[in-house]
């Protein structure tokens, strides 16, 4: 049987921002990263049936607002959400939950919260975006406190200072 991790280090990514064959390299779900492939990118993009979505701030703050919410009535311990204009990071405890249902719910609700906000804006609803993410995302198990700290800062503070070295 295997432990429960302390906690989840998800990370989803907007739709068209970050396609399979990326020049900045890519992961294929359960078969780990790989290399730049252009031409995959290439067909990748013209399989898009929306433009890519890159969040402006009050985007952001929705999704922030969602995914906090979302943990208090799951009773799940948030912490820290940092929703960028390209990427959404959360770590997260979630006693009882796999990773990716977790991920999934958060992704889901917020693309409810969005979609609202839409609507309140005064875009008719054939109008509305219907891709607002990518498929899957990644989900890193938090094993020890170590780990849960390291997540946290990076969310919370590596993100405007470029990057840090988490997980390497």
């Amino acid at each position: 049987m295997s432990k429960e991790p302390l906690g989840y280090f998800i990370t989803w990514t907007c739709y068209g921002t970050w396609l399979p064959g990326d020049n900045r390299g890519w992961t294929k779900w359960h078969k780990g990263d790989h290399i730049p492939q252009p031409l995959l990118a290439e067909w990748c993009k013209e399989q898009m049936v929306e433009t890519p979505i890159v969040l402006n701030s009050e985007q952001r703050l929705i999704v922030n607002a969602v995914v906090t919410k979302h943990c208090e009535i799951r009773k799940w311990t948030l912490r820290q959400v940092n929703c960028r204009s390209t990427h959404c990071h959360v770590v997260v405890t979630a006693a009882a939950y796999d990773g990716e249902s977790v991920r999934d719910q958060f992704k889901a609700w917020s693309k409810r919260g969005l979609k609202d906000h839409e609507r309140e804006s005064g875009i008719k609803e054939e109008s509305l975006r219907v891709h607002w993410w990518t498929r899957k995302g990644s989900v890193r198990h938090l094993d020890d406190e170590d780990s849960l700290e390291a997540a946290t800062i990076y969310v919370r503070d590596a993100q405007d200072l470029g990057g840090s070295n988490y997980g390497k």
